[in-house]
């Protein structure tokens, strides 16, 4: 049973642990969009694993794909062999990357990608300093938490690298929130010079930046933001590493990136989640100038193994024939829009932001910029008992987050809205 499960659970894994909802749920099978707990309750799936199942559950290409691998009896060689799989996969990576010879280093998970991206960009340029935006998150190693902007996903104060930190793109509260677009991009990157001039050494590594935050929330810069900030950075020769571990894979629904909604190429550019669909497959790829940077011998054992890349090309080719950059962009504006005309005016909900299908409503006290997690909790659990899964997240927990596969319907969306607006409408009008 679930309870005995849970008492299991709390007797042998670390409290610092969470588990969603006050009673927390056992998932025991899923198809498509849907899954089903140990009760038999089934759930509209709109957060996919933290955004990682991108193509859904029991996917015929992608099981018959792993299935195919098993029968060769190979599922671990390591990479001192040849993988066939491996290869073909980062030949397609490097090719839809947009970066000019491109190289590929597979890991297992985003905080191990970011991690290497960390290890390469300081070899490069024989520098620890790394700039790094507040409200990110990049991982839970020792570099990764060291770049990570929110105390809560902080671990650990120690910090092998030496850090400076930039402003996001927070349109609720902070210095720049005020400011249009404009102004907020020229507020940024005369604050990146100022950053460079008094807290840095001057020989900066590289920078490090989410062009959506997931666990900040879905907070995003404005568009161009990067391209500006990229100027001052190739000014001094710094790298700039694209944190892609959310936003790739067409998941804005504009871009195929999350960079190229700023007309720039990074040096390097970390992946993981949706391409492994539920696999443990992530990795790094760059230019190789910066990524042969590595001085010696380095290999993931489990990273790039032949049964998740098998995964992975299945994920890609799927990817791409049904064109699902163009259904995210379809769906989630059913979802953006519907949301913003059915809540965005309540006093309690401050922003709905996010592009494709990663959106997120946060929540304050009426009339105000004041977190309010308690009222995202209830939201939560609303849309829970209302047969929806999200997720939460925000720097101060008050912000409700959506992530469904990008194979999601457009009756699917419409659905899932109307599990939302009612969680909100109901919660809110409690609250009041």
């Amino acid at each position: 049973m679930t309870d005995d499960l849970l008492a299991r659970h709390r007797a042998v894994l670390p409290s610092w642990m969470p588990l969603y909802y006050a009673e927390p749920i056992e998932l025991v099978s899923g198809s498509g969009r849907r899954v089903t707990d140990a009760q038999g309750r089934s759930y509209l799936d709109f957060f996919g694993g933290v955004l990682t199942n991108m193509i859904g559950y029991d996917i015929p290409e992608i099981r018959e794909a792993v299935e195919r691998q098993l029968a060769t009896g190979v599922v671990h060689t390591s990479t001192l062999y040849l993988i066939r799989q491996q290869v073909e996969l980062a030949e397609k990576i490097a090719q839809r990357s947009g970066i000019p010879d491109a190289r590929v280093f597979f890991t297992n998970s985003g905080t191990e990608a970011n991690e290497a991206a960390l290890l390469v960009a300081t070899n490069h340029r024989r520098s620890h300093q790394i700039l790094a935006v507040r409200n990110s998150y990049h991982g839970r190693s020792y570099a990764a938490m060291g770049v990570t902007g929110n105390r809560n996903w902080s671990a650990s104060g120690l910090n092998p690298l030496q850090v400076a930190w930039l402003h996001s793109g927070d349109r609720v509260r902070g210095l720049l929130s005020r400011l249009s677009d404009d102004e907020q991009v020229d507020a940024a990157v005369e604050d990146l010079r100022e950053v460079l001039a008094t807290q840095t050494a001057g020989d900066v590594a590289a920078l490090i930046a989410e062009p959506i935050q997931g666990v900040g929330g879905f907070v995003h810069p404005p568009d161009g933001l990067f391209a500006g900030w990229k100027k001052v950075l190739d000014e001094h020769g710094i790298l700039f590493i694209a944190d892609e571990v959310q936003t790739g894979w067409g998941r804005t629904g504009e871009h195929f990136w999350g960079y190229q909604a700023h007309g720039v190429t990074p040096d390097l550019l970390t992946f993981a989640k949706g391409i492994g669909n539920g696999f443990a497959l992530a990795g790094v790829v760059g230019r190789a100038e910066v990524l042969e940077s590595v001085p010696a011998i380095s290999f993931s054992t489990f990273g790039g193994n032949p049964i998740s890349t098998a995964a992975g090309n299945a994920v890609l080719d799927y990817l791409l024939e049904h064109d699902l950059q163009a259904n995210a962009a379809r769906v989630g504006a059913i979802l953006a829009d519907g949301l913003r005309s059915a809540v965005g005016g309540l006093d309690c909900v401050a922003e709905v932001r996010g592009k494709g299908l990663m959106l997120g409503v946060e929540f304050v006290r009426p009339g105000t910029s004041e977190p309010d997690p308690a009222l995202t909790n209830r939201v939560f659990e609303a849309a829970r008992d209302g047969g929806l899964l999200a997720g939460k997240g925000g720097l101060y927990g008050n912000v409700l987050r959506m992530g469904p596969p990008l194979t999601l319907t457009e009756e699917e969306a419409r659905e899932g809205l109307a599990i939302l607006v009612d969680a909100i409408r109901t919660t809110a009008g409690a609250a009041a």
